[in-house]
């Protein structure tokens, strides 16, 4: 995004603006100051970022918004803390440190209404986007991407060299709020019913809501019927993304300057175990994600900052943005099945990160799809069973249950029901 010259940031433009609903408002109704046609007498008081106050510049036009935005993740970060916080054990000394840290390297990615709505966001630089016309709909490129931009941008319009852009938006056009839409992010007017990270509450956007066929295999497709709540719907759909390593902050002995430096980016692509796997998100398996999250990421601000830095893992639960219909794994059954390439096993996890990722390293391959084929199905009355029980009575064959075979020492309870289906 090429930078703005200074009055472009600024320089109204009366002919598009006035006659918008915004433009019948004086300008002193929002930004204060006095209204006087000499300069530094017209910016005494000025407000520069009204919607920063949005219960007072906002809420008389917006009120549904405007109750909603204080619980947004946009304004509270608390996806942010919500990880800081595990991380860090929650230790009461080490607040005043982390939060000095927030401060200097977080806390610009909180955005106002005006920075979505009017400009773009002040953490890249600001500026008007149509000379102080208000975008019901922010152009996505200066105001989604400007921020969501290194790893969601890139990989949703084909930025990654030698990767196609989304299918969404390289084939439908679609832009981010054709999924992501206004009340989500928003926020919601109910504190309790606010989320504390992207990845909390139910699936939302969810594929599914738009293609329904797709569920149980209604739409013909036997991998649908096969894998629908073992796996995300990424894991067929997306390619190569990027993961990085290392992120450290820091502020700069020469120009005073908070800055951040991470110690590689490289493209990825691994299936893992679901480390957040619940009712909302059922999924066996998905796309992981290496996050630059690093033991001594805050040293600059203290010592062991994250002395529960194991309690969440590296390889993290990802949705990447660049969805397409043919994939290489989903090419074939044998593009998955049978290969270890494909997924995060823990000779691709570095061996200081082993005990953090034992919840997303896969310790067993699926194997070849023909065992899955000719394995018997369970009996009817297993329904009401729970499913890691089954070595209870098949390890050593009791209640006149067929043993295991010698090849199924190393599987866990866990598995079984992926081969042995209900009837």
């Amino acid at each position: 995004m090429a930078p703005l010259e200074p009055w472009e940031k600024v320089l109204v433009d009366a002919e598009a603006f006035l006659p918008t609903d915004h433009g019948e408002l004086t300008c002193i109704e929002c930004h204060a100051g006095v209204n006087s046609s000499n300069k530094d007498e017209a910016h005494t008081g000025l407000v520069s970022s009204p919607s920063a106050q949005p219960e007072v510049y906002c809420a008389e036009c917006h009120e549904k918004e405007t109750a909603a935005y204080p619980n947004s993740l946009h304004n509270t970060q608390a996806g942010y803390w919500t990880v800081i916080n595990t991380r860090s054990g929650g230790i009461p000394e080490n607040h005043p440190a982390l939060n000095k840290m927030f401060n200097n390297h977080c806390a610009t990615c909180h955005t106002t209404c005006g920075e979505c709505h009017v400009a773009q966001p002040g953490n890249v630089g600001g500026g008007l986007f149509s000379g102080h016309v208000f975008e019901k709909t922010p152009p996505m490129t200066r105001s989604c991407t400007a921020c969501h931009g290194s790893r969601v941008g890139n990989e949703f319009l084909g930025k990654n060299e030698g990767f196609s852009g989304d299918v969404h938006f390289r084939e439908a056009r679609m832009n981010c709020v054709k999924c992501h839409e206004g009340a989500d992010l928003h926020g919601t007017p109910d504190a309790e019913m606010a989320v504390n990270h992207r990845l909390s509450g139910p699936e939302d956007p969810k594929c599914v809501d738009c293609h329904a066929e797709t569920v149980d295999g209604a739409d013909g497709i036997e991998m649908h019927a096969q894998h629908g709540d073992t796996l995300s719907c990424q894991v067929c759909h997306s390619i190569t993304y990027t993961s990085c390593d290392g992120c450290h902050v820091a502020i700069s002995k020469t120009s005073g300057a908070p800055f951040f430096e991470t110690e590689a980016t490289y493209m990825t692509f691994y299936i893992g175990r679901n480390p957040i796997q619940s009712e909302d998100r059922p999924y066996e398996y998905v796309p992981v994600r290496h996050v630059p999250a690093a033991p001594t990421g805050y040293e600059f601000y203290g010592e062991n900052l994250l002395p529960d830095f194991d309690a969440l893992p590296t390889w993290v639960y990802a949705a990447p943005h660049n969805i397409q219909r043919f994939t290489p794994q989903n090419a074939s059954c044998e593009a998955c099945h049978n290969n270890p390439e494909i997924f995060l096993t823990a000779d691709k996890v570095k061996p200081e990160e082993l005990n953090a990722n034992q919840t997303v390293i896969v310790n067993m391959i699926p194997a070849p799809v023909e065992l899955y084929r000719a394995a018997m199905p369970q009996p009817a009355n297993h329904a009401d069973l729970l499913t890691n029980s089954c070595a209870a009575c098949h390890a050593k064959g009791i209640r006149n249950s067929p043993p295991s075979p010698e090849d199924h020492a190393g599987y866990t309870d866990d598995g079984c029901s992926g081969c042995h289906k209900l009837p």
